[in-house]
């Protein structure tokens, strides 16, 4: 029995102490930073929205097994077992029975279908528009994730020079509550460091409030709460459009643009689909070999003879001749809905082509915000170091600090979304020419770091 005590002793303890060591280790998980490629493959698995694509993607691609089906050979075996049981009206005595077994095994092979060609083709042309469609998910999944980590750092930076300006604000108060005791400033002073202490609240409460949307959005891709990620540093210099030519980008996306493809594949679907409208018309001939009992001899026939066995082979003409005008009128529909898939056809290179023109401005003229951001940032906070030792001399008024201090965050603020906004216009400049790949994420993920 002491044993036994002692032994459950020991197991109690070794469960006490598995318990703290592994929430220890679930904290040190939480705490260890995530960055752009992690989050990115865990979309990869969990993304709801790409996962039902490649279901999709999937799905198109039985459509050329099914087509191809109409050309190859169909096979069906019919079999009826009957009993016929006959009585007369009066006194229902008289009766006959009879019991039939037929049975049959009919081979059917198409010949000459045109329709079932053109069928063919259109669902070859169906499974490549699903590639694309499942390319673009892709794509947009890239852009989904990139969008998502970067409204999140952006959040995180905002609510940081909010947190950074309410401590300079609150440390501006504590000097004018002091001047005001010592007789060396107004009323006013504290006052209007007050007033912008209070508006600080009012946004940190905001800013906390867009974190926690930001951080809900990227959980729903990754299907779990965000901890710690990998940020931009301040010092990283983004790489610029390579190449450096608007022409060269406006000429990938004409023709690689993934909703240019998509688009051209439909209208390539429709052609297809008048092909197949016009071959009602045509003539189609189809093989036919059936063997199989026709006899009426009874199923227990003991005075008849053998069970015949018929075999018929032939070929099958079908010609048609009028059908009420319903395939002039398919052909007649098909055709303008070719027109309208050119037109959306053009217009897919047009928005493709004035996409690439805006993510090219938006890069080159981003890097050139930035830089005069950061420019302005120096000088933001130069100017606010002048202004706290000109109010500490008495030169400058407590309104005076409290602007610069405002310029220099809401600077800071500005370059840290600008940084962000250039990064993503990078991106989407590659997904509008057709070229965006896992490899960019790779590319971003190397300038990220992780803050201690």
């Amino acid at each position: 029995m002491a044993s036994l005590y002692a032994r459950l002793s020991l197991a109690l303890a070794l469960i006490a102490g598995a318990v703290p060591a592994q929430a220890q280790a679930q904290a040190q998980a939480q705490a260890q930073a995530q960055d752009l490629l992690q989050v990115w493959q865990k979309a990869l698995q969990r993304d709801p929205v790409h996962a039902a694509n490649s279901a999709s993607r999937n799905a198109d691609q039985e459509r050329v097994p099914q087509a191809r089906a109409r050309l190859l050979p169909y096979i069906t075996a019919d079999g009826v077992a009957e009993v016929d049981n006959s009585r007369r009206l009066r006194g229902l005595g008289n009766s006959n029975s009879q019991r039939r077994a037929l049975w049959a095994l009919t081979l059917v092979q198409p010949v000459v279908n045109i329709g079932a060609w053109g069928e063919l083709k259109r669902a070859d042309y169906i499974a490549k528009s699903g590639d694309v469609a499942q390319a673009a998910s892709y794509q947009d999944l890239v852009l989904r994730v990139a969008q998502a980590y970067f409204d999140v750092l952006a959040a995180q930076d905002t609510l940081r020079a909010l947190e950074a300006q309410k401590s300079a604000v609150q440390s501006q108060l504590r000097a004018a509550r002091q001047g005001f005791e010592l007789g060396s400033t107004t009323i006013a002073d504290t006052y209007e460091a007050q007033a912008r202490l209070d508006l600080l609240n009012a946004s940190e409460f905001q800013a906390r409030n867009v974190l926690q949307v930001s951080e809900d959005l990227l959980a729903r891709i990754i299907n779990e709460r965000p901890g710690k990620l990998a940020e931009l540093a301040p010092d990283t210099v983004l790489p610029g459009p390579t190449p450096n030519r608007l022409t060269d980008w406006t000429a990938q996306s004409s023709h690689a643009n993934l909703a240019v493809a998509q688009a051209d594949l439909a209208a390539k679907i429709v052609e297809k689909q008048i092909d197949i409208a016009k071959s009602q018309h045509y003539p189609t001939l189809h093989l036919q070999a059936q063997t199989g009992s026709a006899s009426d001899n009874g199923l227990y026939s003991p005075n008849g003879g053998p069970r015949s066995l018929d075999t018929t082979v032939g070929l099958q003409l079908s010609i048609p001749i009028f059908t009420g005008g319903e395939i002039s009128s398919v052909v007649r529909e098909q055709s303008s809905r070719l027109q309208q898939a050119r037109y959306q056809l053009e217009d897919a290179r047009r928005h493709a082509v004035q996409s690439t023109q805006q993510y090219f401005s938006g890069v080159t003229s981003g890097l050139a915000q930035i830089e005069a951001l950061q420019s302005a940032e120096k000088s933001s906070l130069a100017s606010l170091n002048a202004n706290r030792t000109g109010y500490e001399i008495g030169v400058r008024i407590n309104i005076d600090v409290l602007n610069a201090q405002q310029q220099l965050y809401e600077t800071q603020r500005s370059l840290s979304r600008a940084r962000y906004d250039t990064l993503m216009n990078s991106l989407r400049l590659k997904a509008s020419s057709g070229i965006l790949s896992d490899q960019d994420i790779v590319a971003v993920n190397h300038l990220l770091t992780v803050k201690r």
